[in-house]
């Protein structure tokens, strides 16, 4: 298959990858606060973000049965049936019905992501891995607008519960376009043995510090998204402002970046881009921090800080997607992927449940500068967790 048909298939199945994730960090925390839900509650709701620690738990299954397609549909079915349930819930207080809603919601969502992501990794020639996630990184934030920004247009227009309805709908058609995407060889059900498989893969020299980069290397974008859309409402914004402004000139300023990020890795290699990027994103955290901490800046500094956020997300993603997809063997992704995705979800989670907690106590300044400082460790095991990648970049050794 040739680089464009492939690059094509890789942008329809990430921004269904990205819609779901748009709902949960962006539409569903402005619903919960608009209807009066505290800070500490709606931070509480990162706890759910556990189901991208825990899919290494039934991913052998999604390895093991049935095809890619199967259950990337299955699962976009699943949030379906979680949006109409939302839709129908009270939104305060957060009763029991309405956090397993959420709870399939993510469920679903982390099982479609790895699928997504085994199925990416089986199709892309390696090589083309800068490329394909500058189209990854740049068409997941299409999908994540198209959720967290342009259905925030709707409620003022036609109420809350009409809209989770149509983000359903949404769901339900993005679930007939996988037909228009190819297969991809795959050993017979009887043949394949994930468990064996990533037995051997953890049992290589090196995996303390592969496990070490990847958990901390991108913590503090995790640990300081939920509190950036109550930001945004504490300082007087409106829905359309958040909706215009951070997610839909952000997915531009997103896609910017990841096609920024994914030519330096295709020119420069993976690991010059994780160290450049990887210093960028943690730059952007302070501007944001600043904006918190200094609010003469106005609008002007918020637009200042969430542009930052925005390009170094995209190009540090570009970069980071890039290094976990040259780590894992082809014909195991769907397992060695998701341990890996779950390994990065996990401490930026524990952190993202409190986040609520310390922001009310902190302030929004403090817990933005706390989070750039998190990740800072991660670079003390950049060196050695390259030393995983299949092949090895020219430039393993070397900063820049």
């Amino acid at each position: 298959m040739n680089l464009r048909r492939q690059l094509s298939v890789v942008a329809l199945v990430y921004v269904i990858e990205g819609y779901p994730m748009g709902v949960f960090q962006n539409l569903l925390p402005l619903y919960f606060r608009r209807h009066d839900v505290s800070l500490t509650a709606i931070g509480l709701l990162s706890v759910l973000g556990f189901a991208w620690i825990v899919k290494p738990l039934w991913s052998p299954l999604v390895e093991r049965f049935g095809s890619r397609q199967d259950w990337i549909r299955a699962a976009l079915i699943a949030m379906a049936l979680a949006l109409l349930a939302v839709a129908g819930l009270p939104p305060n207080p957060i009763g029991p019905l309405l956090a397993a809603a959420l709870a399939l919601f993510c469920l679903a969502s982390a099982t479609q992501d790895i699928a997504i992501d085994a199925y990416t990794i089986g199709l892309v020639d390696r090589g083309r891995e800068g490329p394909a996630n500058a189209v990854r990184m740049a068409f997941y934030r299409v999908g994540y607008v198209a959720s967290g920004g342009a259905l925030l247009l709707l409620p003022d227009r036609i109420g809350w519960n009409e809209t989770f309805v149509i983000g359903a709908l949404l769901c339900l058609f993005m679930a007939t376009t996988l037909r228009f995407t190819p297969s991809i060889p795959l050993p017979p059900p009887a043949e394949r043995e994930p468990l064996r498989a990533l037995r051997d893969w953890v049992s290589r020299p090196g995996v303390a510090a592969v496990i070490a980069f990847v958990v901390l290397f991108r913590v503090g974008d995790k640990a300081m998204g939920p509190m950036l859309a109550p930001f945004w409402v504490d300082r007087g914004f409106s829905n359309d402002e958040y909706a215009a402004f951070s997610t839909a000139l952000g997915a531009v300023l997103t896609i910017a970046g990841a096609i920024a990020g994914g030519l330096w890795v295709d020119r420069r290699g993976v690991v010059s881009a994780l160290w450049w990027t990887g210093a960028f994103a943690l730059a952007s955290n302070l501007v944001y921090a600043s904006a918190a901490a200094w609010p003469e800046s106005g609008r002007i500094g918020v637009y200042v800080a969430s542009a930052g956020e925005a390009v170094s997300s995209g190009a540090v993603g570009a970069a980071f997607v890039s290094y976990l997809m040259r780590v894992c063997e082809k014909e195991h992704a769907a397992v060695e992927y998701a341990v890996l995705t779950g390994l990065y979800a996990s401490f930026g989670t524990v952190l993202a449940s409190g986040s609520g907690w310390v922001a009310e106590h902190l302030g929004y300044a403090s817990y933005f500068a706390l989070t750039a400082g998190l990740a800072a460790p991660a670079f003390l095991f950049l060196i050695p967790a390259a030393r995983w990648m299949f092949p090895l970049d020219s430039d393993a050794s070397q900063p820049a």
